[in-house]
């Protein structure tokens, strides 16, 4: 019954009313998939990252994890923060460069792979904030527009009366709540993934710090 009402109300709404009423839709689409997909990734890259936060502890050797790591098709999250610093480490190491530029050189690519793994994670929530922002105002313009068209309508008759504006008014209203109930999800999820971002580039960068002690631990001094 709510579904006849909502494409009542649609079909009998102005032009204008209808193509703001089409536009939310749409967003509200975009939204709810964007919001699905980088949930999923999100929480993929967290669990990853204890994941192999464990498996990186409890490792007698670096170069066998980073050997088995090559064996892997696609390598994410602190996985591929671990392989650049390996890597550069390796190669630093094979050109005896001293100890310092050594580590400044592991420090680089890791934090090279820490922000693309960032922008990894943070693609497309710039949408949700888009969508966020935007829709209220989207939908609040379709209402004025059916309000307008509304109270136009009273000046070609003799006697007005609630029950003749009541339904143009309705149709109207409908774009506002459907302007809020493209934004609401929007927001929160934006808030959300946002934080869980920054908790991931904080285990990340720990992580980073942890590896860059341990091959100074292991890298004699020398000038």
């Amino acid at each position: 019954m709510a579904n006849q009402t909502f494409l009542a109300y649609f079909y009998h709404a102005d032009i204008v009313v209808k193509m703001v009423m089409l536009i939310l839709l749409i967003a509200s689409v975009i939204s709810w998939t964007l919001i699905i997909q980088r949930v999923t990734w999100v929480r993929c890259l967290l669990s990853n990252t204890q994941k192999f936060t464990n498996k990186y502890l409890q490792s007698p050797d670096l170069s066998t994890l980073y050997r088995s790591l090559n064996q892997t098709k696609n390598i994410v999250g602190v996985e591929s923060v671990f392989a650049a610093g390996y890597k550069e480490f390796s190669r630093s190491k094979q050109l005896g460069l001293t100890h310092q530029m050594m580590s400044e050189s592991t420090q680089r690519a890791m934090n090279i792979a820490i922000n693309q793994q960032i922008a990894n994670a943070e693609n497309n929530l710039g949408i949700l904030a888009t969508i966020g922002s935007t829709s209220p105002y989207i939908g609040l313009f379709g209402t004025v527009w059916g309000i307008m068209n509304a109270f136009h309508a009273l000046g070609n008759v003799q006697q007005a009366t609630i029950a003749m504006v009541a339904p143009g008014i309705s149709e109207a209203l409908i774009a506002t709540a459907m302007g809020l109930f493209a934004a609401i999800p929007a927001v929160i999820a934006y808030n959300r993934l946002t934080n869980q971002v920054d908790k991931l580039s904080l285990q990340w960068e720990n992580f980073q710090a942890e590896f860059c002690n341990l091959i100074n631990r292991q890298v004699p001094v020398r000038t």
